[in-house]
């Protein structure tokens, strides 16, 4: 009898260890909006910012971070596909009254790969991907995997203070009072409390408004950086609200399970706005230079990633879905192309890191159009073709832009020249045409896939 009750005592632990071990994490996203490289506390900036350099002391920092895109709506859906954003339909920002476009709704999101594997998942912020209008029909979060949304269709208005502009699933919620950080962070607490299936790990894709314009701030924390109406200092008084707002969400992760089974990733959607926050990168948000593109990039998971390591790697949100298919041990999708790279091995300290495809940006507005870093180099070209001058996207530019040439190619070399002040072009030949092959290879496979909105 006493054998059997060992035994039975033995298959027991050993099935909830099996169990234990096979435990799903939560995944929590956090994104901010014209978030610059040099603006928090952990990337040498000027505000202080506890809460976010917490995750980065606990976690794995890199060096050298790359948002999806110069702008926004890109930068968005190369974070939740790994694809650049031309393939999924997203040319620039999107407007939905004036155009059609939005993240097709054929694409994989994020969202809807970890809702395969038993997910609870809920988007919660800025959308900016698309949502229906009178005139147009276009997919919801719902419609890419997640189970609940609380989102605007781009910017809080009129501003970050008391915004009118949240939908929830769909019904319009009207004026709020607070601060858009803060109201983000309460529905998100509210949805942990009362709206997931508490039997399922969670993905939680929160989405900020802040630092983009209109911006607004508490007075209180607004004075700790200047005069109530210095910009300078609103805009730093709202990245100081986020990390409060990051703060308390964090706060409420630890109070409903261990650190240890907590994924968070903290980055910015694009670079600064601000001259003055790119930490001296060339150019600035709207651009293919650094300065539009370089933001910060923090992954933090306690008993897996190890602490206070910086990684000089570069990568960036594009490699953000195969990472976490790669850290959870599951599959990514097959059907379509994946250009960003996993990186876990990266952050776990393993070896085998291999990036199978450079780093590439398209923004047709911007001056240069194209980059791409490969390695510590960098290479840029203009357009050989003209547009409007509209700043607004037009869909009637799609034809030109799939078909259009590029010229004056220039290379930079980051490890000694991260200003990109110094075209070392003319002096390398052989490398420029091998990275210019490399760079009109992937744009020729990216402009293949682009959508043709104009004929709609």
């Amino acid at each position: 009898m006493r054998c059997f009750l060992s035994f039975c005592v033995t298959v027991v632990f050993s099935l909830f260890s099996a169990s234990f071990l096979e435990a799903k994490p939560n995944v929590v996203i956090l994104l901010a909006d014209d978030l610059g490289y040099q603006d928090v506390g952990c990337y040498d900036g000027p505000v202080k910012t506890p809460a976010i350099d917490k995750l980065a002391d606990g976690g794995i920092r890199f060096s050298d971070f790359y948002s999806g895109c110069a702008v926004c709506s890109p930068s968005r859906a190369v974070l939740l596909t790994g694809r650049q954003h031309i393939r999924t339909g997203v040319y620039s920002w999107i407007h939905d009254e004036s155009q059609n476009s939005s993240l097709l709704e054929r694409e994989t999101t994020l969202a809807e790969v970890l809702k395969s594997k038993g997910y609870s998942t809920a988007h919660i912020g800025k959308w900016h991907l698309g949502l229906p209008t009178e005139e147009r029909k276009k997919p919801t979060p719902a419609d890419h995997g997640f189970d609940y949304w609380f989102a605007t269709w781009n910017n809080a208005e009129p501003s970050h203070k008391n915004p009118e502009t949240f939908i929830r699933n769909g019904e319009p919620v009207g004026k709020l009072e607070g601060y858009s950080c803060q109201l983000v962070v309460d529905e998100a607490m509210s949805w942990l409390d009362n709206e997931r299936n508490k039997d399922e790990p969670f993905f939680l894709n929160i989405w900020f408004h802040e630092p983009h314009a209109p911006i607004a701030a508490p007075d209180e924390i607004v004075s700790g950086y200047g005069k109530l109406k210095d910009k300078a200092a609103v805009y730093s008084g709202t990245i100081d609200n986020t990390d409060r707002a990051i703060a308390r969400l964090v706060e409420k992760l630890r109070s409903i399970d261990d650190p240890e089974n907590t994924l968070i990733i903290y980055a910015s959607d694009n670079g600064s706005y601000r001259d003055d926050r790119t930490g001296g990168l060339r150019g600035k948000k709207g651009s293919n230079w650094d300065g539009g593109i370089r933001v910060p990039g923090i992954f933090n998971w306690p008993g897996k990633i190890p602490a206070g390591v910086v990684a000089k790697e570069p990568a960036g949100l594009v490699d953000v879905l195969p990472t976490i298919c790669g850290l959870l041990d599951i599959d990514k999708p097959t059907e379509r192309h994946i250009d960003g790279s996993d990186l876990s091995p990266i952050l776990l300290g393993k070896e085998g890191f291999s990036r199978h495809q450079p780093l590439f940006w398209h923004l047709q507005k911007s001056r240069p159009i194209i980059a791409m870093r490969d390695g510590k180099y960098s290479l840029v070209a203009d357009p050989a073709y003209e547009l409007s001058t509209s700043n607004m996207f037009q869909e009637d530019w799609i034809p030109a832009i799939k078909s259009g040439g590029y010229k004056d190619f220039k290379l930079y070399d980051l490890e000694n020249d991260p200003a990109q002040k110094n075209d070392i072009a003319a002096k390398n030949p052989e490398l420029l045409e091998k990275l210019k092959e490399k760079i009109l290879s992937i744009n020729s496979s990216v402009m293949k896939e682009g959508h043709d909105w104009h004929l709609q």
